[in-house]
């Protein structure tokens, strides 16, 4: 907590603004952009690394924070305060950290993945900034940081080289599809069956108990993705450019829609159980992953002159 009140000493509306910039990079709107751009446009096995690392670790994180218990800074100290526009998104507990969790990820999983030289230091630069945002903010503690940061680095480079051996051969999808569904069975499991501990914070477990289960959920679809999609569908990423545009911008509208439009049918059919996000969380891995791609034969057409004969 001194180092969270030696920030909040420094602060300006300035640095408030810049910071709250930086950890915008740790939502998951701008994960969906990064991982379903390359996913669908760019580099297919980099999508699969990112979007592997993102359920899998969020799944962790929120084991850890169910686990834990830690509250958030400004519920450990009451005269501690927060620049406000933070708020919205600093759900759950306080530890490990899920925006940092988020970033880190996938900037790591970037860098991994991508040889250039000043792709590695963006990314890495932006992992660190949005870290040291969410301190800045002052919605977690360096502990709750340097956690994410460290469980996404592990991940990644687990994650990685089993992935590149998966593409070669496809026995080795079988220990990743295993560890991904086991955890989120696991973490399932812990949510319906351990009791609520006694200092728990009820807002904090429900915060993460509902974001527990929407990533158990896009787990389970992405799994069926990673079989689906390698089996009947590999599709191509390769189109022009304004097509790629199109394809992204569209793909990411029908997703969104989906997460948006089933989110109160779904809880109403389960009786406002977690299950209707899982379930919401689940579909929108299968259009994005298996529906839309069936769509992506017609945009590599688009541009691409006919050949006159004779």
């Amino acid at each position: 907590m001194e180092f969270l009140k030696l920030l909040e000493a420094i602060r300006t509306p300035l640095f408030d603004a810049v910071f709250q910039f930086f950890t915008f990079f740790g939502e998951e709107t701008i994960f969906m952009i990064v991982a379903m751009g390359f996913f669908w446009c760019i580099d297919k096995k980099t999508g699969y690394l990112l979007l592997y690392v993102s359920f899998l670790g969020n799944i962790i994180n929120t084991f850890l924070k169910l686990i834990f218990l830690v509250p958030r800074p400004w519920a450990l100290d009451k005269d501690f305060t927060i620049v406000e526009s933070a708020r919205a998104e600093a759900t759950g507990y306080s530890f490990p950290s899920g925006h940092t969790q988020n970033s880190a990820g996938m900037f790591f999983g970037l860098t991994w993945a991508r040889k250039e030289l000043w792709i590695r230091i963006v990314c890495i630069a932006l992992a660190l900034l949005v870290a040291f945002s969410r301190m800045y903010l002052g919605v977690h503690t360096p502990a709750d940081v340097l956690v994410s940061l460290g469980v996404a680095l592990m991940l990644v480079a687990v994650a990685y080289p089993l992935l590149n051996r998966a593409w070669n051969n496809a026995k080795w999808f079988a220990p990743l599809i295993t560890l991904l569904l086991a955890a989120g069975a696991a973490l399932v499991l812990y949510i319906e069956l351990v009791p609520m501990p006694a200092n728990a914070i009820t807002q904090f477990s429900l915060e993460c108990n509902e974001s527990g289960y929407k990533m158990v959920g896009g787990a389970f679809g992405f799994a069926l993705v990673l079989w689906l999609e390698r089996k009947y569908i590999n599709f191509s990423v390769k189109a022009v450019w304004w097509a790629q545009l199109l394809k992204l911008a569209l793909g990411l509208g029908i997703v969104i829609a989906v997460r948006m439009a089933l989110k109160a049918p779904l809880l109403a059919l389960c009786g406002g159980h977690n299950a209707g996000n899982a379930i919401r969380y689940f579909l929108m891995v299968l259009v994005g992953g298996v529906l839309w791609p069936l769509t992506f034969k017609f945009f590599g057409k688009l541009g691409i002159k006919k050949v006159q004969t004779a």
